[in-house]
């Protein structure tokens, strides 16, 4: 059966949308990882990460590596590999860094979802308080790309490179995955980003629901792909 999930496409240069479950493109969910590519810039922007190899030591006894979900996870980490590993303790070492205060403010200032970072300084974006809609995330995205953003170029550069996941000749393939429990069996996988071709940028957001974590991991990833395929901006 197909899964429960939505689809929003941006096309830069025709300033175009398409959708797949327009209601659900608007519904909130918890953005889980996906938080991280906010979270970089507002690390670098508040000055608790000063570049992309910024390490953050890890600490066993904080962080036990049985609680870390992937073995990845248990040894110091910069913010180019804790975006690559999806390291969550670093981006919560980051957030406890950055303070209640300022993350409030920049969460505000980046017009991130509803906003609201109530939910514990270091677990916020992760089934708690923040939340944000496929829209909102392809909202996002088009700004940071743009430049159009209240945060440096520098800072926006350098969370750009970290976020590269593919570079050809032809495109380069930009995002983050995220995702997490949604209620009792039923988990959510998101993957958002963009695309650029020699002649355009579209910018992706997906979300899907699916009983497992596992179930959705490589699908969020999978489908995207096949969808900017079918339309014809990925190379088949």
């Amino acid at each position: 059966r197909q899964p429960e999930g939505a689809f929003v496409l941006y096309d830069l240069k025709n300033d175009r949308y398409l959708r797949y479950n327009e209601p659900r493109c608007r519904q909130q969910f918890s953005p889980f990882s996906t938080f991280k590519i906010p979270n970089s810039l507002i690390g670098l922007e508040t000055g608790v990460i000063k570049d992309a190899g910024f390490v953050i030591p890890w600490d066993s006894g904080k962080n036990p590596a049985q609680d870390n979900f992937l073995p990845e996870w248990n040894r110091d980490h910069s913010l180019r590999s804790a975006i690559k590993y999806s390291v969550v303790w670093y981006y919560r070492e980051l957030a406890l860094g950055v303070g209640e205060a300022r993350m409030k403010e920049w969460v505000t200032k980046l017009r991130y979802g509803n906003q609201d970072t109530s939910g514990g300084i270091d677990r916020f974006w992760l089934r708690s308080s923040l939340s944000v809609s496929a829209d909102e995330q392809i909202d996002f995205l088009k700004r940071f790309y743009c430049g159009q953003l209240p945060a440096s170029k520098r800072s926006v550069d350098i969370v750009k490179n970290i976020i590269t996941l593919e570079q050809t000749a032809d495109y380069k393939l930009s995002g983050k995955t995220g995702g997490g429990p949604l209620s009792e069996g039923r988990y959510i996988g998101w993957f958002v980003g963009y695309l650029e071709t020699k002649e355009n940028v579209y910018f992706f957001a997906t979300n899907i629901e699916g009983d497992t974590s596992a179930s959705i991991r490589d699908r969020r990833i999978g489908l995207t792909r096949q969808i900017l395929t079918d339309l014809g901006y990925l190379p088949k």
